[in-house]
């Protein structure tokens, strides 16, 4: 009987430890982030907007259906809806973008959310699409997407899509943050401000010192 009890109170520890290491459940049906702490009340570690003054545009965004501009490097335009587009996501733990790729060779480029898993689905087009495992193994798992299929993204791993269609092609991602982030790996190597040192570059990337230079210069 003394195994069982400590077998008994082994199990309610480890899920006191799990439910303590967890974000919270939300106490209150919304909270509709400010700015500002005018007219706002100070629930669950946030400033919210007063409830009574809350109305549907706080939950409202239009613009979805209209395409972003490719004419850029990579040929792609991330269009978000997150807490910065809509108050109400704020606590609610999710958002929500549009991808636009340029005709062969749109590409949304090797990046990484740190706080969100990112679900994809196509609508228009063709996409090569894919993530890396972290270290050691790096493995590289790829798919080509048509219209209406779906791929996943785990959380923090670096993932990118590029348009193997002749047309342009469109993409919304759904992620488990109101404010997922994004590092785009090139821009933050190569283009970190300030610069990182070409030397450490050079080595880790096995490139030579002017390599670094140039593409330093091209962020």
């Amino acid at each position: 009987m003394k195994g069982v009890n400590s077998l008994v109170l082994t199990f309610f520890l480890l899920a006191l430890a799990s439910t303590l290491a967890s974000d919270p459940s939300s106490l209150q049906d919304f909270c509709v982030a400010l700015n500002g702490t005018k007219h706002s009340v100070f629930v669950n570690g946030k400033f919210c907007k007063d409830p009574k003054l809350v109305t549907a545009d706080d939950f409202f965004f239009s613009g979805l259906n209209k395409a972003g501009n490719t004419s850029n490097a990579v040929g792609s335009k991330v269009t978000p809806v997150n807490v910065d587009q809509i108050p109400g996501l704020n606590t609610l733990g999710i958002s929500l973008v549009r991808i636009d790729y340029a005709p062969y060779g749109g590409l949304n480029p090797p990046h990484t959310h740190p706080r969100a898993t990112e679900v994809l689905v196509v609508t228009k087009g063709k996409l090569y699409v894919g993530f890396v495992t972290s270290n050691p193994d790096n493995r590289l798992f790829t798919k080509v997407l048509k219209k209406g299929d779906v791929f996943v993204f785990p959380v923090g791993l670096i993932h990118f899509q590029f348009n193997v269609g002749e047309t342009a092609a469109v993409a919304f991602a759904g992620l488990s943050s109101q404010n997922p982030g994004v590092i785009t790996i090139a821009n933050a190597v190569f283009g970190s401000n300030s610069p990182i040192n070409p030397d450490v570059l050079a080595k880790a990337f096995k490139l030579d010192k002017k390599v670094v230079d140039y593409l330093q210069t091209q962020f």
